[in-house]
């Protein structure tokens, strides 16, 4: 009974507070319905007329076409001589000035080059500051500027940077006619295997370049390699350990000094023949 009459109660009290919600909703004038009020609001909105189409016609304009349709001659005069591929140059025994894909005479040629050469020169000894040219002699181990164009490449460490040796034409004067003399050359492959700067040949090998470059013959360690002259005597830059499937050495001078060892080549060469000898 006494649930009953407290849900009785509540009853009650709802319905009063609906009839007082409506009054008061009655005095502020809210009395219309939601669909009354959607009516309303939909006849006071402008019908929405369809609008013109207007086509738009654009002038016709000649077509883009290459200078090989056009008839343009591709290798003008005026203008200076263009890389080609080494398929388009004369075979061995061909005359260059009468072979049918020679376009300009020999002459001219060996003037374009020039001409190309020099204004190729020009623009890069005017990129580089007289301050950062003064600094290239504070560091004579890798050289302290790196260069894309006048620098050689060292295969270990992989910086192409001018060498800092004071009397090196090709990295001062920035001339690629004349060596590289803070960079090593191998007299036998001649490759870029053999091109180490002096920190990498002291730390890795432990060869001093003012020994190298005096020594006319000097091979690089992978013609000593091939060659059989020092067993396991291999290069250890990290491209030459990956190739063999070893794990690169890093920076493992400090190791090699520490066992008593010259550099991380002799440090390896033991390693190998302790390896061999199991």
């Amino acid at each position: 009974m006494g649930s009953l009459k407290s849900e009785t109660n509540y009853e009650s009290l709802r319905l009063a507070r609906i009839s007082e919600n409506q009054a008061r909703l009655a005095s502020l004038g809210l009395e219309k319905s939601v669909s009354e009020l959607r009516t309303i609001i939909s006849s006071r909105t402008p019908s929405k007329t369809p609008r013109n189409y207007c086509k738009k016609v654009y002038s016709l304009t000649s077509l883009r076409r290459s200078n090989r349709l056009k008839g343009v001659d591709l290798i003008p005069q005026s203008l200076p001589y263009l890389r080609r591929s080494s398929r388009l140059n004369p075979k061995p025994g061909e005359n260059a000035i009468t072979s049918p894909q020679a376009r300009v005479s020999l002459s001219e040629q060996t003037r374009r080059k020039l001409f190309v050469k020099e204004e190729r020169v020009r623009e890069l000894k005017n990129r580089l500051s007289p301050d950062a040219l003064a600094r290239r002699c504070d560091s004579k181990s890798r050289g302290s500027i790196y260069d894309s164009v006048f620098g050689i490449c060292c295969h270990f460490c992989r910086q192409k940077k001018l060498c800092g040796e004071e009397d090196c034409k090709h990295c001062g004067n920035l001339d690629n006619d004349q060596p590289c003399i803070g960079k090593t050359n191998c007299s036998v492959c001649q490759s870029s295997n053999g091109v180490l700067c002096r920190a990498c040949l002291k730390v890795r090998y432990g060869e001093e370049l003012e020994e190298v470059r005096e020594n006319k013959e000097w091979m690089c360690p992978h013609c000593i390699e091939d060659k059989g002259i020092k067993p396991y005597w291999i290069c250890n830059s990290s491209l030459c350990l990956k190739k063999r499937k070893m794990v690169p050495t890093g920076i493992a001078i400090y190791e090699a000094r520490e066992m008593g060892y010259e550099s991380v080549a002799h440090l390896l060469m033991e390693k190998l023949q302790q390896k061999a000898l199991k």
